[in-house]
């Protein structure tokens, strides 16, 4: 019983790491493409003057290689900085700035039908 109870603790605190990990990765994201605006027209300039230097040494494949190392690049430092996020336990929950995680969905309006004499005072 023991041993059914720590396997089940372990694949919850699995899927808390992937859940911390995911959500990471996608603020980070989101944030460099909203936020890195200014740097993404920076190295869009870089690697068009990379592809454009690299033409001549290597025809075909200049462009490929320059726009695969960038985005691979920006890819990487996504991923690692979640990762690193996640592995000291830093979960997007208890990030100020994102406190809309963590908040319960309220509904702003309730609907009021016909029925609701009968029905409104129902707990379920």
């Amino acid at each position: 019983m023991t041993f059914a109870e720590a396997q089940s603790f372990k694949k919850l605190n699995f899927l808390l790491l992937t859940r911390s990990f995911l959500i990471w990765t996608f603020m980070l994201c989101v944030c460099f493409l909203v936020v890195g605006f200014p740097v993404i027209a920076l190295m869009v300039t870089a690697g068009a003057l990379l592809a454009i230097a690299l033409q001549s040494v290597l025809p075909v494949s200049a462009v490929l290689l320059v726009v695969g190392s960038i985005i691979g690049a920006n890819l990487l430092v996504i991923v690692l900085s979640a990762a690193v996020l996640t592995s000291k336990g830093v979960y997007p929950h208890e990030v100020t700035w994102l406190s809309w995680l963590a908040t319960p969905a309220q509904s702003l309006h309730t609907s009021i039908y016909a029925a609701c004499p009968l029905t409104c005072d129902l707990k379920y």
